[in-house]
């Protein structure tokens, strides 16, 4: 088994995959606290384009536990995930800090661990892309790994036999493994619905049987029998609820489940496979078991020690005695090849700023100094835009609206602060949860946020801010178009909008509508005034932008280009790209169209065209492919093309 030592050296020193030939770079803290900044230098990989380095030279836990090794000595483990999914296992030395690294072995291909368990005889399980694995800390080596049903496990288990259990996103599949004869059986799927099943709790009682959990468009709790390999429903259809089904094992043997996390007086005893309705129950003593979800944070060492804080940013690990309280804190190291980066744009300070996502964090690169600039964010940036000299970020989770000026220093964004910096200004609630778009209208005052709803949920709604009064409006997705969330925005003339639509339902939920639309809203009234499905079977206006002549320029499906006239609301122009492009960048809010300094339009495609569209004919021009794909757009800025290759960010230099 190979492993890689990492011992701290005083600054923290990175190391990036060759994938990008990226040198080590050194993570310096701002004089202000707020963040970071990297050294770094920009590389010229030819043909115009530069590589200026990652953007959030950081990684996410899914999953830690506090245990001991071979030698009894305390040691943490950590699920490592970057850009590129779940990518290691990460062992510190709580006394010391030096860590080792034991690459995962299998292609994650961007998947990632989202339930994980530290079995009873200290071995740490967990189950994505397919693969169920075991990592033994005493021999610190992966010694079990085997290929499964897909996808990963949602929830996990261990029973009284010291079997361990795994039920799996999307469809409910079930895998057990028994330690001791190093026997893997994969049951398969045990539940069909029309939607991808999310299943967050898991238990096993002490006749063997074993229960789970359901969410999110439709709870349910479900009873599995390992020698029959079935699963039955326990709630009847009048009490499956939007949300999120748990179980628990009890210290009596039983296991108790809830219909929803959210509604404490709906209890079921669930035993020997049934379950039986008891209301109310507080006589709760849960049997321990560490496990959990991604957000797996096992604290407690087995002699007692606790672990206080384990910190991938500033790589600190600090442990307390809980006799003495004394705390002890050690400097650790890990290797990363960099955050998932959601899309950047230009802002009107000419830096190019961003979000990524695990961990959510805020960043801005100045091309001219060649410097980063990289600071927790609020949440997951996935949309912005420019309005007067202000940058506008749609957040998720939550459909969040925040106003940053670059002007100003940052202040962390505290709800109700108006001194913050991003300020906070509204959210979105259930109707937007995953902001795809956000426009600034010529008006100079509005700013519309539209993207999907609420975990489980069916249609997204939009946003509409009024910066003059401080204002923001809500719209349901009934308001729009039922069923379906908006995901292009083009503001029109005479106080129109035109807005093309996604059938994808929240993440989790019921896919109802067959084909994407576009419609035309009135602003000051609120209503939909046409809509229209033009591309028979399409399922998403991936983007559309405002062009020359008061045309309307959009892709379908990440595939098709078209022009559409808003005035006599017809397809003037379609064509597919796909034979000599390929799909273009995809992202949720992916900014495909790029425009130039003289309102030349660029298409960015994800294998790496770049694309220029010619004014009357349309014809597509290819005027350079990246060296790496292109995961993200897109913006102009000082003679280049700004986008996203894999977790750097890219310039392409416009001739």
């Amino acid at each position: 088994m190979r492993s890689q030592t990492i011992i701290f050296l005083g600054i923290s020193i990175l190391a990036f995959s060759n994938a990008f030939s990226q040198k080590p770079v050194q993570v310096i803290p701002l004089a202000d606290s707020t963040g970071f900044t990297v050294e770094t230098a920009t590389q010229d990989l030819g043909n115009g384009f530069y590589d200026h380095g990652v953007a959030s030279p950081i990684s996410n836990h899914r999953g830690v536990v506090s245990t001991v090794d071979g030698n009894g000595r305390n040691v943490v483990l950590v699920w490592l995930f970057d850009h590129r999914g779940g990518y290691a296992l990460l062992m510190i030395d709580a006394q010391t800090g030096k860590s080792e690294e034991f690459p995962i072995q299998f292609d994650p291909k961007q998947d990632t661990p989202y339930s994980s368990i530290l079995s009873s005889d200290n071995k740490f399980y967990t189950l994505f892309r397919d693969h169920f694995t075991e990592f033994d800390p005493v021999k610190r080596a992966f010694t079990f790994t085997k290929g499964t049903m897909p996808q990963m496990a949602m929830a996990m288990t261990e029973d009284d036999k010291g079997k361990i259990w795994a039920v799996t996103y999307p469809n409910s599949g079930i895998v057990s493994f028994d330690p001791k004869s190093r026997y893997l059986k994969d049951y398969g799927y045990v539940n069909k619905e029309n939607w991808r099943q999310y299943q967050r709790a898991m238990a096993a009682d002490d006749t063997g049987w074993i229960y789970f959990g359901l969410g999110n468009a439709s709870t349910q709790l479900f009873a599995f029998n390992p020698v029959t390999g079935t699963a039955k429903p326990i709630l009847p259809q009048s009490e499956r609820k939007l949300g999120q089904a748990l179980v628990y094992r009890d210290l009596n043997g039983k296991v108790y489940g809830q219909t929803t996390g959210a509604i404490d007086n709906e209890w079921y005893e669930l035993y020997k496979g049934e379950g039986k309705k008891i209301g109310m129950y507080n006589n709760r003593k849960p049997k321990n078991i560490t496990t959990g979800t991604q957000n797996l944070f096992d604290t407690s060492f087995p002699d007692g020690t606790i672990l206080k804080r384990l910190d991938l940013v500033e790589r600190i690990l600090i442990t307390e005695d809980p006799k003495t309280r004394i705390a002890t804190k050690v400097n650790f190291d890990y290797t990363s090849d960099g955050a998932i980066v959601m899309g950047i744009g230009a802002a009107p300070d000419g830096s190019i700023v961003g979000g990524t996502a695990f961990p959510m964090r805020f960043f801005n690169y100045d091309l001219k100094k060649d410097k980063w600039v990289n600071r927790a964010a609020l949440g997951q940036f996935n949309a912005l835009v420019n309005q007067n000299k202000k940058v506008y970020f749609g957040v998720y989770n939550g459909g969040h609206l925040i106003e940053w000026d670059p002007s100003k220093p940052w202040v962390r964004t505290v709800r109700g602060n108006k001194n913050s910096n991003p300020v906070y200004y509204a959210n979105a609630g259930h109707d937007i949860v995953r902001p795809f778009r956000i426009i600034a209208h010529p008006d100079g005052k509005t700013i519309i946020m539209g993207g999907t709803p609420e975990y489980g949920l069916t249609g997204g709604g939009l946003l509409i801010w009024d910066n003059k009064i401080q204002k923001a409006e809500l719209l349901t997705d009934a308001e729009v178009v039922k069923d379906q969330s908006s995901i292009s925005l083009v503001p029109l003339p005479a106080g129109k909008l035109l807005g093309g639509t996604t059938t994808a339902p929240g993440t989790g939920g019921e896919k109802k509508a067959t084909e994407a639309a576009l419609y035309i809203m009135d602003l000051a009234s609120k209503k939909i005034e046409w809509q229209k499905v033009l591309f028979p079977g399409a399922q998403e206006y991936s983007e559309m932008r405002s062009a020359p002549e008061g045309l309307v320029y959009g892709i379908v499906d990440k595939k098709t280009f078209f022009v559409f006239d808003p005035v006599k609301k017809t397809i003037v122009h379609k064509q597919d790209l796909t034979e000599k492009f390929g799909l273009t960048t995809a992202e949720q809010s992916p900014r495909i169209f790029v425009e130039g300094p003289k309102g030349e339009f660029f298409i960015l495609f994800g294998k790496g065209a770049i694309v220029q569209v010619m004014p009357q004919t349309y014809e597509m021009k290819l005027i350079a492919t990246s060296p790496g794909p292109i995961k993200a757009g897109g913006d102009y800025s000082q003679g280049r093309i700004f986008f996203v290759s894999g977790s750097h960010l890219y310039s392409y230099v416009l001739k």
